[in-house]
């Protein structure tokens, strides 16, 4: 089975959202999948609408779904994380009565206690603070269709009660309102977790489990069909060779075999990540053995025929009824300890593949590991000093890779010319290699595939990365810079305020931190992204599109922007001032700031210096620089005139404005989930 691939805000084709009653890209199709003909038979090279049913296990599952699905019956999927939970709701959707409708998917776990009940079942205007229109909920969008309710096992025990009464009455009340509304929705739940075990710990409601489960599927994980990983590595070669460009690669017989060996604890997802990576990475048309980076060899069969145990419960069972008779002590708190200290010494240290691994989502497996000891606690107290992190010393003779994205026109890029950092992180046992990425959003998507450990970019990238499940932590940040990014339009074009843009063409990079700047400007004129037509551009593409005549209006940051500057033919329309703080943050893989924290220090004290010189040295900085960026000295100069510098860590100030970025694009539907940036901040900051 594969997993849709809808693209993410950060994903460079091409695409258009126009005014009002136009279904939105990217972000919306994550949530709102259309399996209709017309979906169907676009047979998008980004988006998947096929499941693999190759292996004798998967041809059963088909054999289930297609009995299960004419049904209005509610289904409750089990499994573990990345097996194709929502693939296989949206394939019982298509062949069901309900096609024709809506079909939504809602990660329960991603919830909020505070917002949970207006997500799913809508609010009144002024129900709360921030309730600015009336908004419908989750069950009102899937009426007449699906709803899935994703990792259900995660719902806050207090909305478990009102989902059981939506379920058995049809209808919802919307927070701030007291009359009912009629829904007619089909609901699939899914979940990784043991519901049968959350119910005797009385987590989950006995009476929800029971109405969820009227048909159950398990879906068999990726080990225990080998014959669907050969198709599937093709199918995920096929989509990422296209979308990266590279349509000559093929899969090398070796590195075939190799994958033909990994119990894949990560499933399909895993398996895709692998695939996206060596499509990224090797470098021949062929991929070999040495380019399939597989992390989970050394805890695998030795061989193909060595069998995987599959038994478990079994295995555990008997575990636990001799301990029981042998009068073991404390017997629960030290099989918890194990299972969760093991997968994450298995993972290497990293979060995410470890609750992954366990079928956990990764922020209860972090408050486990809070709860051990392992890690420092999310909150502190105010009084209470912060941790000591140890600092990680390498094995002699061994140096610590330290990959690092960088954008070409960043600060990070001026780290990199002054060469300072490798020879100070090289003395501390670290090995430094820079990764070059066109935007803040490309660098997320490295940050979350693992390919780079550290990255700076602007305020949008990490929302729209931390509301996908990338495991970063924020480590540092610049002072607001809001004159470095605006609007730009022809010299002589009849647009003298951003009013003058409805029903206009903008140029944006969707996801990069322009768009929060852009949503701020048109809600200044009260407008908002139903007034304009947003195009999805390339920032190497939007200034000759602008020039022609294709867009009317570019929103791009520095230097870029002041790159358009000093031209003749343009001119700035807006800037992010009394708008945007336009922040630089400076973000880390949350595994690696965990164990690494002498060099994440390292990192902010020397950009702090890259970007002091810049610009307190603007001129010379230019100079040096404007040849090997491609980029006039003087628009180089602009633009480091307005570059801030500090990179400290994150003040409640920072947090605060950061949030607001989050809540407004949550607010328009524009992320997929809500979220914390305060737990995002990283511990050792």
């Amino acid at each position: 089975m594969t997993r849709s691939h809808t693209r993410d805000p950060w994903h460079d084709a091409a695409d258009t959202t126009c005014g009002p009653g136009i279904q939105a890209t990217g972000h919306d199709q994550r949530r709102i999948v259309a399996f209709d003909p017309e979906s169907r038979s676009r047979k998008s090279p980004i988006r998947a609408t096929a499941m693999v049913f190759h292996d004798p296990v998967s041809q059963r599952l088909r054999v289930d779904l297609d009995r299960i699905a004419p049904s209005d019956a509610t289904v409750l999927i089990i499994g573990e994380t990345g097996t194709g939970k929502e693939l296989v709701s949206r394939y019982i959707h298509a062949s069901s009565r309900r096609a024709s409708g809506p079909f939504v998917a809602v990660n329960c776990g991603a919830f909020t206690d505070s917002l949970a009940e207006a997500e799913l079942f809508g609010f009144e205007k002024g129900a709360f603070t921030g309730a600015l229109k009336t908004q419908p909920g989750w069950f009102e969008a899937a009426d007449g269709g699906t709803l899935l309710l994703d990792e259900i096992g995660d719902l806050p025990p207090a909305l478990q009660v009102k989902l059981l009464r939506v379920l058995q009455e049809r209808e919802v009340v919307r927070v701030g309102s007291r009359k009912p509304i009629p829904v007619n929705v089909r609901v699939i739940a899914a979940t990784n977790v043991d519901l049968e075990a959350a119910v005797a710990a009385r987590r989950f409601r006995e009476d929800l489990y029971f109405r969820l489960n009227v048909a159950s599927v398990r879906l068999a994980p990726l080990r225990e069909r080998p014959g669907d990983i050969a198709p599937l590595a093709e199918h995920f070669l096929d989509i990422h060779k296209e979308r990266l460009g590279r349509p000559d690669l093929i899969l090398g017989p070796e590195a075939q075999r190799r994958l033909g060996h990994c119990p894949w604890p990560g499933n399909i997802r895993q398996l895709e990540n692998v695939l996206h990576n060596a499509v990224l990475l090797a470098p021949g048309p062929v991929i070999g053995p040495d380019d399939v980076r597989l992390r989970c060899e050394g805890h695998s069969r030795s061989a193909p025929d060595s069998p995987l145990p599959c038994d478990v419960e079994g295995a555990v069972k008997a575990l636990v009824a001799r301990a029981v008779d042998d009068g073991e002590p404390d017997l629960y708190d030290r099989v918890l300890r194990t299972v969760i200290r093991t997968a994450f010494d298995l993972a290497d240290g990293n979060q995410m593949r470890a609750a992954e691994t366990l079928g956990m989502t990764r922020n209860a497996f972090r408050t486990q590991l809070a709860h051990l000891g392992a890690i420092p606690p999310r909150r502190r107290s105010p009084s209470a000093p912060p941790p000591v992190p140890a600092p990680a010393a390498p094995a002699v003779g061994r140096l610590i890779d330290l990959p690092i994205g960088y954008q070409k026109y960043g600060t990070s890029s001026i780290l990199k010319m002054r060469g300072a950092v490798e020879r100070r992180l090289a003395a501390h046992g670290y090995r430094v290699t820079w990764t070059e990425f066109l935007s803040g959003p490309q660098l997320m998507d490295a940050l979350g595939s693992m390919q780079v450990e550290f990255v700076a970019t602007g305020e949008a990238p990490p929302v729209f990365a931390q509301a996908a499940g990338v495991p970063l932590v924020y480590v540092g940040y610049d002072p607001p810079a809001p004159s470095a990014e605006a609007l730009v339009v022809r010299r002589h074009s009849p647009f003298y305020s951003t009013a003058d843009l409805t029903g206009r063409t903008i140029a944006l990079h969707t996801g990069s931190n322009v768009h929060y700047f852009l949503l701020r400007a048109l809600q200044a004129h009260g407008l908002s992204f139903d007034d304009v037509c947003v195009r999805h551009m390339r920032p190497a593409d939007a200034l000759d599109a602008l020039l022609d005549g294709t867009v009317d209006a570019w929103a791009i940051w520095d230097p870029l922007l002041s790159s358009a500057q000093v031209r003749g033919d343009t001119r700035v329309l807006t800037d992010g001032s009394g708008l945007v703080p336009n922040h630089q943050f400076y973000l880390a893989n949350q595994g690696f700031a965990d164990r690494n924290a002498e060099a994440v220090a390292i990192l902010l004290d020397e950009l702090g210096k890259a970007g002091e010189y810049a610009a307190r040295h603007a001129a010379e900085a230019a100079r040096s620089m404007a040849r090997g960026l491609g980029i006039e000295a003087s628009a180089l100069e602009l633009a480091f005139s307005r570059l801030t510098y500090g990179a400290k860590p994150l003040d409640d100030r920072a947090v605060n404005q950061q949030q607001a970025v989050a809540d407004s694009f949550h607010a328009l539907g524009l992320l997929r989930s809500s979220i914390s940036v305060r737990e995002a901040v990283w511990a050792g900051a």
